[in-house]
């Protein structure tokens, strides 16, 4: 064999291995993009606030006094912000408590190998004020949708700010089920978000919002510790920052942040004061895609205590409940029955709470209901 062909025949095999090369690197790559999923971004988790907060300005030494608890997590991984998408773990087949040991639920229970760690430090976290009555509004990214999202909330008596956090310390407080991302809120800038509403009644001061999201596509489970206090007014859900951060050469890639986006216009059924000793209920459009829209009621307790209500809820346009949080729903026709779940059922004079939905619909139509409220 001559020494030019030997030596062809060497480059030809150097540059298949290189193509080779090249294309698993692509794959990994894609399967990298492809893993990105999303946060909670209202009312913001730890880690996706610190991002929002500080991701542009992540050297700055004030924030060790403005933002202490922020300042310990980047010192500690700032990737744990960068990379605010990715703070899941596998396999762990809906056994979230054996997965995760108390005092380590912000952070999965140590996952990606520590990353999020900082997440679980006990401190004075920036807190958001928030209503009693309240959603968390979930960005993925990635839009595999979910087979549930469970939301929770600490009971009354606990104190972030001294207390790691365990599970006997959490109360559910909403979910949804199975709910494919043709179903959520598409987002400009890529993936799609949905809002899962939670009431926390008899909540006041300093607690956790604490979310599970399974993710659809595979055993990939989600958890997100959101610092709140209760008794003030529940942030927009649109709201997002007013600026993308740029990344240091040195870290990881960061996400696209979830853009703002409000829900659709709201038609909302006819309201009147609630009568002596009974209950009305209101209606609020919160959501709507092609076939398929989120919906809101509000109860209110009457002139005197209830101990439970139902709420019948009359479509018009051939409207069906698909999944239901905070009321369990029952449904023959047009027509939906809602009665209250054990931590909403005892409402005291004038108080409110509420229940949310996932519907579906045909054609252009998608009126409100005619809603009836009773105590039972």
């Amino acid at each position: 064999m001559s020494t030019t062909l030997a030596s062809r025949r060497r480059a030809a095999l150097y540059g298949l291995i290189v193509a080779v090369a090249s294309v698993l690197l692509l794959t990994t790559a894609l399967a990298k993009i492809a893993d990105a999923h999303g946060n909670i971004v209202s009312p913001a988790s730890r880690n996706y606030g610190c991002w929002q907060r500080w991701g542009s300005d992540f050297q700055n030494p004030a924030m060790a006094t403005q933002d202490p608890m922020c300042w310990q997590a980047w010192q500690a991984n700032p990737n744990a912000m960068w990379n605010w998408n990715g703070l899941f773990r596998e396999g762990v087949a809906g056994n979230h408590q054996g997965a995760i040991p108390d005092g380590q639920l912000c952070s999965a229970g140590r996952t990606e190998g520590g990353r999020y760690n900082a997440m679980d430090t006990v401190g004075d976290w920036k807190a958001q004020s928030i209503g009693t009555n309240f959603s968390v509004k979930l960005y993925d990214q990635a839009s595999h949708g979910a087979d549930y999202i469970r939301v929770y909330v600490t009971k009354q008596g606990y104190n972030p700010i001294t207390q790691p956090l365990g599970w006997g310390n959490l109360e559910l407080v909403g979910q949804i089920g199975n709910t494919p991302a043709s179903q959520w809120t598409p987002e400009s800038a890529g993936g799609v978000s949905i809002q899962v509403g939670g009431s926390a009644s008899g909540r006041s001061g300093r607690h956790i919002v604490y979310t599970i999201w399974q993710a659809s596509h595979l055993d990939q489970s989600y958890y997100f510790c959101s610092d709140v206090t209760f008794g003030g007014v529940t942030p927009s859900q649109s709201a997002s920052p007013s600026a993308s951060p740029s990344r240091p050469p040195s870290a990881s890639p960061s996400p696209s942040r979830p853009p703002s986006a409000s829900p659709s216009a709201s038609p909302s059924a006819p309201s009147s004061p609630p009568p002596p000793g009974g209950c009305s209920a209101t209606y609020s459009l919160t959501g709507q895609w092609p076939g398929g829209f989120q919906g809101e009621v509000k109860v209110t307790a009457g002139s005197s205590a209830i101990t439970k209500w139902t709420v019948t809820v009359a479509w018009t346009n051939g409207q069906q409940i698909t999944n239901a949080w905070n009321a369990t729903v029952t449904t023959s026709g047009s027509t939906a029955t809602a009665k209250s779940v054990a931590h909403n059922s005892a409402l005291s004079a004038g108080a409110s709470t509420t229940f949310g939905f996932l519907g579906s619909y045909t054609g252009s139509a998608n009126g409100a209901p005619t809603l009836t409220c009773s105590p039972t």
